[in-house]
């Protein structure tokens, strides 16, 4: 699979890492190109990728191009791009906000996928929401499938809709669950456990948790009442947190970011 990574950064970076580690790939077939001279010399070093200054160079074999830009950078990259594309190449973008219907009218290209990762694709843990053009083909879609699979999750999804939705719940997620865990550890250090039992305690409480979900096929709700005795402890706690307001406050907080991603598409 010859892949074209326009820009790197983080997440472009671990798409690249996942795609050697499962194979999907060879260094030879992966060319990078990137306006950060220092992160293009890193990745040649560190992986051993083709790297170049000129967008249009990094394209010219790609059968897949992967748009792995700041959005800031937009407006450069597709002037650049603009009529350099065959239109059998596919372009997967993971540009935060940038709508199918815009890159494909500035690309002046009709195969295109649009996908919504998270942080922890950094670890092969990542969720990634997607979709793409009638245009793209099966086989195409088959490559977006093993890409994303490499690096965690994927769901596709028929409506572009749903991508703005995904940013607000599994994109934004992880930081939801870090400041939860950030406040857990806090309220344990403030009883007096000492920090490093606290942060081991809250760790090991959230990945058994999430695995616990995953495992017993019951819904949450069933779950919780399981921990909650009548008159416990736990139910202490959770009149505490109904009381403020918990889950309308998360509530709110997804719909915020639900909002703040479909103003950036505009």
């Amino acid at each position: 699979m010859k892949i074209a990574f326009i820009g790197g950064g983080n997440m472009g970076e671990a798409m690249l890492s996942a795609i050697l580690d499962k194979g999907l790939s060879t260094p030879q077939d992966i060319s990078v190109s990137d306006i950060n001279g220092a992160c293009c010399s890193l990745l040649e070093q560190k992986y051993g990728v083709a790297v170049t200054g000129s967008n249009q160079l990094a394209i010219v074999k790609g059968a897949i191009v992967v748009l792995a830009i700041k959005p800031q950078n937009l407006d450069e990259v597709m002037a650049e791009l603009t009529g350099q594309l065959k239109s059998s190449q596919l372009v997967l973008s993971i540009i935060a906000g940038a709508r199918i219907n815009t890159l494909c009218r500035r690309l002046n290209h009709s195969r295109v996928v649009r996908v919504m990762p998270n942080t922890p694709a950094q670890i092969g843990e990542g969720m990634s929401v997607w979709t793409a053009t009638a245009e793209v083909t099966e086989q195409q879609k088959g490559w977006v499938a093993s890409i994303l699979g490499a690096m965690g999750k994927e769901i596709y999804v028929d409506d572009e809709k749903y991508i703005d939705m995904a940013t607000a719940v599994s994109g934004s997620g992880p930081a939801y669950i870090f400041l939860i865990v950030e406040a857990l550890v806090n309220a344990a250090v403030h009883i007096g456990l000492p920090r490093d039992t606290a942060e081991e305690l809250v760790l090991q409480t959230l990945l058994g948790s999430g695995h616990f979900i995953q495992r017993s096929g019951k819904p949450p709700a069933e779950l919780r009442k399981m921990v909650t005795s009548p008159g416990g402890t736990t139910a202490e706690a959770l009149l505490q947190l109904e009381k403020g307001g918990f889950s309308n406050l998360l509530k709110q907080a997804v719909s915020t970011a639900y909002n703040k991603a479909k103003r950036l598409g505009d």
